[in-house]
């Protein structure tokens, strides 16, 4: 399964809470649209690398977390983790025009984006530099203005300019890493009923258990059958 995320052009990142015996950790979850890998580690920079390296050649695609921020290689940013905040955003300045206005302008920009279509890559990559330039403009007159509500999420827009619309040149990219948190759900759910696992052992288990399983039904695949069928293999 290492491998096989490896050598996918597009990988979704993301990583929920996970207590082992009591202790503080985190599991991660590595999806493609075939195949899962999940990994339990720290929340660092370690973890990433160990497992992703640092000459993937696909895309990766995250939310802002600042491990994924010192990233270097290509990367997608999560719409939907930025379009939250940004309505967070609105719901705390309703009277304020600017704010309500600019933030319409950043929704009305990712539809487009969305929207943009084309079979010729050129055209693709016209319409990515397009939308780039678009809410640069948005963004500009809010950055290093300490009074401006929109100041914080505008320079991260425009820290991150060139990752925010790799979709739209690229259209096996997503715009957003549902798919990494759909993911983790049943681990979400585990972790509410159980509260983790009790020991090292417990948890190498789980993790193995959970990429088998999700990367089986990834493929669609009867999860019964195939671990009768692993069972049954001689093992090495």
């Amino acid at each position: 399964l290492h491998t096989a995320i490896r050598a996918g052009p597009v990988l979704h990142v993301d990583e929920t809470g996970w207590r082992e015996d009591g202790h503080n950790g985190y599991a991660w979850t590595f999806s493609t649209p075939t195949d899962r890998l999940f990994v339990h580690g720290g929340r660092d920079r370690g973890v990433l690398t160990a497992v992703v390296g640092d000459a993937y050649p696909g895309v990766l695609v995250s939310d802002f977390y600042a491990v994924y921020t010192s990233y270097a290689g290509r990367h997608q940013y999560c719409w939907a983790h930025l379009l939250r905040d940004v309505d967070e955003l609105v719901s705390q300045h309703r009277q304020n025009a600017a704010v309500v206005g600019w933030a319409d302008g950043v929704h009305a920009l990712y539809q487009r984006a969305t929207a943009a279509a084309d079979p010729d890559p050129l055209a693709r990559r016209a319409a990515r530099q397009a939308c780039e330039a678009a809410l640069e403009r948005l963004c500009a007159p809010y950055l290093g203005v300490a009074e401006a509500p929109q100041r914080v999420l505008c320079e991260r827009m425009d820290s991150h300019l060139g990752e925010l619309f790799v979709f739209v040149e690229e259209p096996d990219v997503p715009p957003t890493n549902n798919a990494a948190e759909r993911s983790l759900r049943h681990l979400v759910t585990c972790r509410k009923i159980s509260g983790g696992t009790r020991s090292a052992q417990g948890t190498a288990t789980k993790m193995t258990l959970a990429s088998l399983f999700g990367t089986w039904r990834a493929q669609g695949r009867d999860p019964l059958a195939e671990s009768r069928a692993l069972l049954a293999a001689p093992q090495v």
